[in-house]
């Protein structure tokens, strides 16, 4: 029972963590800290952006609470904590830095749904190189507003 709840916690965590990221992502990368997400929103050609630091903070952190959480048996359940910061985070690095960006050149063609609209999602967020007038800050989840129009058929037999 208590691997269960602590399954639970971690996946709890997982979930939490979208919203978590889309709050920062919207108040604090587009906010305070723009500074170091601009990085992102301006073509480079550098593997590194000075963005990359937030990957590193919520690394360190779930680290820590991983560490921490494994240590001392009253607190285990930091352990779990920082198990579903780290999912998300593998989870946020194969969609966002592998699929979305191409950091590392792999061929992927989206086929399913969920993944064209929170694709388009992100590359209609990109099309705002500057800290304000952005919109779509998920990351793993879009409102069903991003997802791709069916061609009305009548409307293309008139293009033919």
């Amino acid at each position: 029972m208590d691997l269960a709840v602590n399954i639970l916690l971690m996946l709890g965590t997982f979930a939490f963590m979208e919203g978590f990221a889309w709050f920062t992502h919207k108040y604090i990368m587009h906010g305070i800290m723009w500074r170091w997400h601009e990085s992102h929103h301006v073509h480079h050609k550098h593997w590194w952006e000075r963005n990359d630091w937030f990957g590193i903070i919520f690394g360190i952190t779930a680290t820590v609470l991983i560490i921490v959480g494994s240590e001392v048996p009253a607190w285990r359940f930091l352990m779990w904590i920082g198990f579903g910061i780290s999912l998300y985070g593998v989870a946020y690095f194969i969609f966002h830095d592998i699929i979305v960006h191409r950091r590392i050149k792999v061929r992927y063609s989206p086929r399913s749904a969920y993944m064209k609209r929170i694709m388009k999602a992100h590359y209609i967020h990109h099309k705002v190189h500057e800290r304000d007038g952005a919109e779509a800050f998920g990351f793993l989840y879009a409102p069903k507003k991003y997802e791709a129009k069916p061609l009305n058929k009548a409307k293309s037999a008139e293009t033919a």
